[in-house]
């Protein structure tokens, strides 16, 4: 429906195992797409990476969000204990028109 394969994917009840090397099972499915990491941070440029190989269909967008959580998650590194990010409008409104939540988890510099 998106047009084009998953960075990776698995179903309710897969087997995986974490990095500590304990298995566990999926409580739910999941399908993600994985921009490049790039340093220093570029966050309009990897949802730009995303979001261009996705379809703009407002459709195909509505009916995946009536089955589907549908999100942006992003880890962010800091340099410092007091750097920060922003998004542009245009950006803010293309992840709004398809129904995307963006989900930040913020590390400072001592983590």
């Amino acid at each position: 429906m998106l047009g084009i394969a998953p960075t990776g994917s698995r179903q309710k009840g897969d087997e995986i195992l974490g990095r500590s090397g304990h298995m566990r099972v999926a409580r739910t499915g999941m399908w993600w797409l994985e921009a490049q990491t790039r340093e220093p941070e570029d966050l309009s440029g990897q949802i730009d990476e995303i979001l261009g190989k996705l379809t703009k269909d407002s459709d195909v967008w509505a009916e995946l969000r009536r089955s589907f959580s549908v999100d942006l998650f992003c880890g962010l590194f800091m340099g410092s204990g007091n750097d920060g990010i922003s998004l542009s409008p245009e950006h803010l409104k293309a992840l709004g028109e398809r129904g995307i939540e963006l989900a930040l988890d913020i590390y400072d510099s001592v983590d």
